[in-house]
């Protein structure tokens, strides 16, 4: 071991003080980091996803609550990968899809078409019933 002026050198950070859990790159956050944050700068995208398996230099460890909460400069867009692993909530093109489906059902037009063949099925050999903008369909299997 090397001398110095002060007496032998010892390590610059004692070992029960560094925590294996990595931590939010957010000033004053001291939450575990559940994601990545990476930009992309030629192309004005940033990504944020899984945590990656170590850190990078130039990549920012976020917190849930900070994740959630990640908007981007104007002009710029946010990808968000999932893992797989945490349940996913209904995005908006879910909800979406969602009301141009309910919409297309209760069209005016198409209660009138199916009212006029099939004794309500609308033409449909997979539809069993209908009742409102509610279709009872048949089992693929039979």
């Amino acid at each position: 071991m090397r001398e110095s002026r002060r007496g032998p050198l010892k390590s610059a950070v004692p070992s029960n003080v560094v925590s294996p859990v990595r931590r939010c790159s957010r000033t004053a956050c001291g939450r575990p980091a559940v994601a990545t944050l990476t930009y992309v700068y030629a192309d004005s995208t940033a990504v944020l996803g899984p945590l990656a398996t170590y850190a990078e230099p130039h990549c920012y460890d976020l917190c849930a609550e900070h994740g959630e909460r990640l908007t981007a400069p104007r002009g710029w867009e946010v990808v968000r990968l999932s893992d797989g692993s945490a349940p996913t909530r209904p995005s908006g093109d879910d909800l979406e899809a969602l009301a141009n489906a309910v919409r297309e059902a209760a069209r005016p037009q198409e209660r009138a078409a199916g009212g006029k063949g099939g004794g309500g099925r609308g033409g449909d050999p997979m539809e069993v019933g209908r009742r409102g903008h509610l279709r009872v369909l048949r089992s693929p299997d039979n």
